[in-house]
């Protein structure tokens, strides 16, 4: 059964480690990301942006293929469907579709609207008994299109949008989306722990969790960050598995073509990277237990 994710990242929260939300683009994703959490017995979140969700044919495909894939793995643990930078209609039909779990991200919004809108979806996912994530300063760098120059949030914004009610809030820190420059200057711990002090210790998200260097993410999870956003990561892992397979001749190898074949060293070497990062790096591993 696929849950809220508000159980899981307060745990997290209490107890100084991060649960990944690693994002799905398509089956072999699902998978392998869900057996990394399975073998790791590790809560997890799958993250959906809405053009995954478009490219995946909407998110009621998505959902109803999470779910079938979710119960023929016969996975037993924590498992949210998190729509990822959803926009206000996107939310409304994500909660529609069945997702357990949903960000709206007003930050492009002047701050007035993003707090409307935000108080409108807060209540909108519990009324359905899902967990709701806003963000408040745009998160630097490019992700489907939308373009932030990664300023860093107002703590009384942030504060204004926690007493909302949200259950976890994304804040910009200096953190960027995909790959980072040579000259990026590195997370800004103190705004983050003015920000977690305005909002009286609620759990924060990390986006752009690829590529920040470990130290500071591990250091930025002891100061209230519960929940960590990878995606480039693992979409660079499985394009080297795969760059790798063919360059060695193997799809010309008796049925190497069949995609089944083509496509195992990338979903393998997700699944090794995401177990990994559980293990070693956000501290959810046995959470589940």
């Amino acid at each position: 059964m696929l849950v809220s994710a508000t159980e899981m990242i307060n745990k997290a929260h209490e107890g100084h480690y991060a649960i990944g939300a690693f994002n799905i683009n398509n089956l072999e994703w699902t998978k392998a990301i869900l057996a990394a959490a399975e073998e790791a017995k590790s809560p997890v979140m799958l993250g959906v942006s809405e053009g995954a969700a478009k490219y995946m044919c909407g998110f009621k495909t998505v959902a109803a293929m999470v779910k079938e894939i979710h119960d023929a793995m016969g996975i037993t643990v924590p498992v949210a469907l998190h729509l990822d930078h959803g926009s206000y209609e996107g939310a409304k039909a994500a909660i529609e579709a069945g997702f357990t779990s949903v960000m709206f991200d007003g930050s492009h919004y002047a701050f007035e609207e993003n707090l409307e809108k935000s108080k409108e979806m807060i209540a909108l996912a519990h009324s359905k008994g899902l967990s709701i994530e806003c963000e408040v300063g745009g998160i630097g760098g490019e992700e489907d299109g939308v373009v932030s120059a990664g300023e860093l949030a107002d703590p009384e914004e942030c504060k204004t949008i926690a007493d909302l009610g949200v259950d976890f809030l994304a804040a910009g820190i200096g953190n960027i989306h995909g790959k980072y420059p040579a000259n990026w200057a590195g997370l800004n711990f103190d705004r983050l722990g003015e920000i977690q002090n305005a909002t009286n210790g609620k759990p924060l998200v990390l986006h752009g969790g690829s590529g920040i260097p470990r130290e500071q993410v591990q250091k930025a999870i002891t100061l209230g960050v519960s929940k960590v956003n990878v995606n480039t990561e693992c979409q660079l892992v499985f394009a080297e598995a795969t760059r790798k397979y063919i360059e060695a001749g193997k799809d010309q190898e008796g049925k190497g073509y069949d995609p089944r074949k083509l496509l195992k060293p990338g979903a393998d070497a997700i699944t090794a990277l995401c177990k990994e990062m559980m293990e070693n790096f956000f501290g959810s591993a046995g959470k589940a237990e």
